[in-house]
């Protein structure tokens, strides 16, 4: 084979692969489209569909809904799985992994003007919580983190254990000394007093919660972007502060 029968026999072959890549990608679209449609007709909180793609497993579609419920699927959508998928050779959970992306937050694109600050000693780590004040892990929480040091913490009041929560949340977020008032209730009992001001911000904390699937109080947010749910002892925040700076 010369170089002059060669080149058009390069040219076939791109243009096969390249008719191929489409076939595949129109058939994907075709998939899409019919899942979207069947899932719909029979479940009507899938009439809204965020995302479709293929999941790692061959035959398998992962189905995204209300920014990061997971569901699978086969390629009709006739077929609908809920729960986790697994790499059992890697051993890792890759539905908690896939959520985990979705729900990660940049630690820099924190609101913070929606939180108030405790600064202890230098102040040089940071770290964010979300908590609610009638939280009774919060309360134990509290305590283990009054024991770290060099350290500035953004409290965000998550007020979600009902109306009680909210009422102590405004008069925590509308005194004049925010971090102390906050100290005093969750350590020592000490009932904040009444307070008016805007409290704008504990509703903004309510929609940032839903939208990165903050279920739970208290969760914490790492500089890394590692996010930790519970009250984890001192030594462990100690230790993830570390890796995180």
């Amino acid at each position: 084979m010369n170089a002059r029968t060669s080149a058009p026999i390069t040219r076939i072959a791109r243009f096969v692969l390249a008719a191929a890549a489409l076939g595949a990608s129109l058939a994907t679209l075709a998939g899409e489209a019919e899942i979207r449609k069947n899932l719909a007709a029979q479940i009507p909180q899938f009439a809204k569909i965020d995302e479709i793609s293929k999941a790692p497993m061959p035959g398998l579609y992962e189905v995204r809904i209300n920014s990061t419920e997971i569901y699978y699927t086969d390629e009709q959508g006739n077929y609908l799985l809920q729960g986790n998928l697994f790499d059992v050779k890697a051993r890792k959970n890759l539905t908690e992994e896939r959520t985990e992306k979705l729900t990660a937050i940049d630690f820099d694109k924190l609101p913070v003007k929606d939180a108030f600050k405790i600064v202890r000693g230098n102040g040089k780590r940071q770290l964010a919580v979300f908590e609610d004040p009638n939280c009774g892990y919060c309360k134990q929480f509290e305590r283990e983190l009054a024991t770290v040091d060099n350290v500035t913490i953004h409290l965000f009041l998550y007020a979600v254990l009902g109306p009680d929560s909210v009422v102590k949340s405004r008069n925590i977020w509308c005194a004049k000394d925010k971090a102390r008032t906050w100290s005093d209730w969750m350590t020592k009992g000490t009932m904040p007093a009444t307070a008016e001001c805007d409290t704008a911000a504990l509703q903004r904390n309510r929609e940032f919660g839903q939208r990165y699937n903050i279920t739970g109080t208290p969760t914490l947010i790492f500089t890394n972007g590692t996010r930790t749910p519970g009250a984890i002892p001192a030594a462990q925040v100690e230790k993830q502060l570390t890796a995180a700076n």
